[in-house]
């Protein structure tokens, strides 16, 4: 069973400001595309054939299969959280509540988290996921680093890699962190919960 690229719910110009056509299809088109087409060449006959993403990132060790199927499905998740039409400010629901009652606030989960973007050292994603016991964690990852190798469940990603910014801010990894906030799609992400 070959991986597939996953095809984007709204147009590459459709992010414009927060994120450019250019961004999109360098980051969608061509390094998602790379992770897709590497995973593909790397299966057959390594074990992994059949599983998901999710199983493959749990069980694969570090190396070649791992970093793909890992950057494919944190990419996915990525790319599925945004919209350029947000109809809410923020999350609802249990994700609310989670939050409140982990960080306080939304508004200071939403400064710890880019917070903690920021100063991840070198390429890599910062997470919001689940425990087992329902509780809400950060997290930084380096490379292909994914909370579902730690038994996590992942529910929200920024993704700090260079590629995924550097057309749009150049250098400047705190004002893209502070500007993604507003393509966020809460209802896909507070699904995830």
């Amino acid at each position: 069973m070959d991986t597939n690229l996953i095809t984007l719910p709204y147009a590459l110009d459709s992010l414009d400001p927060v994120l450019s056509a250019e961004t999109l299809a360098i980051h969608h088109g061509k390094h998602l595309s790379a992770y897709v087409t590497n995973l593909n060449a790397a299966l057959p006959g390594s074990g992994f054939e059949g599983l998901s993403l999710e199983e493959i990132v749990a069980k694969a060790p570090a190396g070649k299969i791992f970093n793909n199927a890992g950057q494919i499905l944190n990419h996915n998740l990525y790319f599925l959280q945004f919209t350029p039409t947000p109809v809410l400010e923020g999350p609802t629901g249990k994700l609310k509540e989670a939050i409140d009652k982990t960080f306080g606030s939304f508004e200071e989960f939403k400064k710890t988290f880019t917070a903690q973007g920021a100063a991840l050292f070198g390429s890599g994603w910062v997470w919001l996921a689940e425990d087992a016991e329902g509780s809400l964690v950060i997290k930084q990852y380096s490379n292909a680093g994914n909370p579902v190798a730690d038994g996590l469940k992942p529910i929200l990603t920024f993704d700090v890699w260079e590629h995924a910014y550097y057309v749009d801010y150049r250098n400047r990894r705190p004002d893209y962190l502070g500007a993604i906030w507003n393509i966020l799609d809460w209802n896909v992400i507070s699904n995830r919960f």
